[in-house]
């Protein structure tokens, strides 16, 4: 199965993201938390370890990705069984001191609402809704904060899915409101996080009490769901102004950060950073929907993709590493491995 990815077809995509989703459960999955494991092998998680609620929304994406593609109604229990888990493991609730983390969590149930038509996602996509409208404040002309306990830090990870979700709102039910608030929080984060002449999207600011943007902090994730949100909104509104933005924030990613020979894009390590070119393949696939062809993002996932499985997995275990060329090494995070499988679900979309 190591073909070219030119000459793989899309039923071997299908069958290779497949593969990969079984390995996820096989590999991190914990039977006694009904949630994944954050390492692999299971002797390298630690009482104490840090709980990284935001990894788990991406565990329910990479599940709703995998129905909507198969139609497995086994699927539907899981992703019903982990949803339910994940609010028992974050202490009876998918609230949260993060506000990007619950956008995370809100944009994954949504989605499984959309996909099973169970109500109670739903349900808890409002509820969360409400509480993450509390970041905006004033600090720097408005914008939403990043946690609770800092609401003077902005950043683009919590503002850029904030928007997308108030735009998927909007589209879900057609209240005005969503789409004033995913406009708002748009506007906020281009002004102060996008570059105008580039579309180079910058991590945050105040990060430090020093009122300093981070300009120096470049990763995929904060392209990928700046230029989500672009595509979002153009798709609910039809303005041309929010394709324009996407595909210049697309041309800059793709200029500033994949290998101008082999299109790679780069190792950003482990830990929260491990997720982030998953993000980036995701709202990549997005932006191919809705603009198909405009920019080379098709050549990119595949390109990635082939090194991935040709270079980058250990077939064996079922494990990939931060690196889509090259094998990873034990202890594998859970981070790391959604990414490499949001990758194989994107190639199959694509």
């Amino acid at each position: 199965m190591g073909t070219s990815a030119e000459a793989a077809t899309e039923a071997d995509w299908k069958t290779r993201a497949d593969w990969f989703q079984h390995s996820l459960r096989k590999c991190f999955f914990n039977e006694k938390t009904g949630i994944m494991n954050q390492w692999f092998p299971k002797e390298y998680n630690r009482p104490g370890d840090n709980f990284y609620y935001w990894w788990h929304a991406h565990v329910l994406d990479v599940l709703v990705d995998a129905y909507e593609r198969t139609g497995d109604p086994a699927i539907v229990v899981q992703i019903r069984e982990y949803s339910s888990c994940l609010r028992a493991n974050n202490g009876g609730t998918f609230l949260h001191n993060y506000y990007d983390d619950m956008e995370w969590t809100a944009l994954a149930l949504l989605r499984a609402y959309q996909a099973t038509g169970e109500e109670e996602y739903k349900t808890a996509v409002l509820e969360l809704w409400a509480d993450i409208q509390t970041a905006w404040n004033d600090h720097f002309g408005g914008g939403m904060a990043w946690k609770k306990d800092q609401l003077d830090y902005k950043n683009t990870p919590a503002n850029a899915p904030a928007a997308i979700l108030a735009a998927r709102l909007y589209g879900l039910r057609r209240n005005p409101e969503d789409l004033e608030w995913a406009v708002r929080i748009y506007e906020w984060n281009q002004t102060h996080l996008v570059d105008p002449d580039t579309g180079r999207v910058w991590d945050g600011i105040n990060r430090l009490g020093d009122g300093r943007i981070d300009y120096d902090w470049e990763f995929t994730y904060c392209q990928g769901v700046f230029l989500g949100a672009g595509a979002e909104l153009f798709r609910v509104t039809g303005e041309q102004k929010y394709a324009g933005d996407a595909l210049l924030t697309a041309r800059s990613c793709i200029k500033r950060l994949c290998h101008p020979e082999t299109l790679l894009l780069p190792d950003e390590g482990i830990d929260d950073t491990g997720l982030f070119k998953g993000i980036l393949i995701r709202y990549f696939v997005l932006l191919e929907k809705q603009l198909p062809g405009a920019v080379s993002i098709r050549e990119i996932i595949l390109a990635n993709a082939d090194a991935l499985w040709t270079k980058g997995l250990d077939h064996p275990m079922g494990l990939c590493g931060p690196s889509w060329e090259h094998k990873p090494v034990l202890p594998v995070q859970l981070s790391v491995q959604l990414s490499g499988l949001m990758l194989l679900e994107g190639a199959a979309v694509i």
